[in-house]
């Protein structure tokens, strides 16, 4: 068990995976992220009695992310989500071809 909690560890804490965000030593309050994207501030002293009493245990970080960035599946990989793509042409093309140094108002 870590003597004190870091940014990027994951937990597990009544079942649920949650990540701490954010540390404040000056307020004394450890910010967490929940899987489901839910975020919650606990006491550095309430974090570490849970975490001595068992209630909170260390975990590993999941291999789906989706929960905590929110994201639809129609707008997952199939290029055509809100936005009214069609998949038929790239979103955005490349900058091949693009002069940096031409400027329609420097030409002569």
């Amino acid at each position: 068990m870590s003597a004190q909690p870091e940014v990027g560890e994951w937990y597990r804490m009544r079942g649920e995976l949650l990540e701490i965000v954010a540390i404040d030593e000056d307020d004394g309050t450890v910010e967490v992220q929940f899987f489901d994207g839910t975020v919650e501030e606990f006491d550095l002293g309430d974090w570490e009695s849970q975490r001595h009493e068992g209630d909170i245990e260390p975990a590993q970080a999941p291999e789906d992310w989706s929960g905590s960035v929110d994201v639809d599946e129609e707008e997952e990989g199939s290029g055509n989500g809100s936005a009214g793509f069609t998949g038929e042409h790239p979103i955005a093309g490349g900058l091949d071809g693009l002069d940096l140094f031409e400027s329609p108002d420097l030409q002569s």
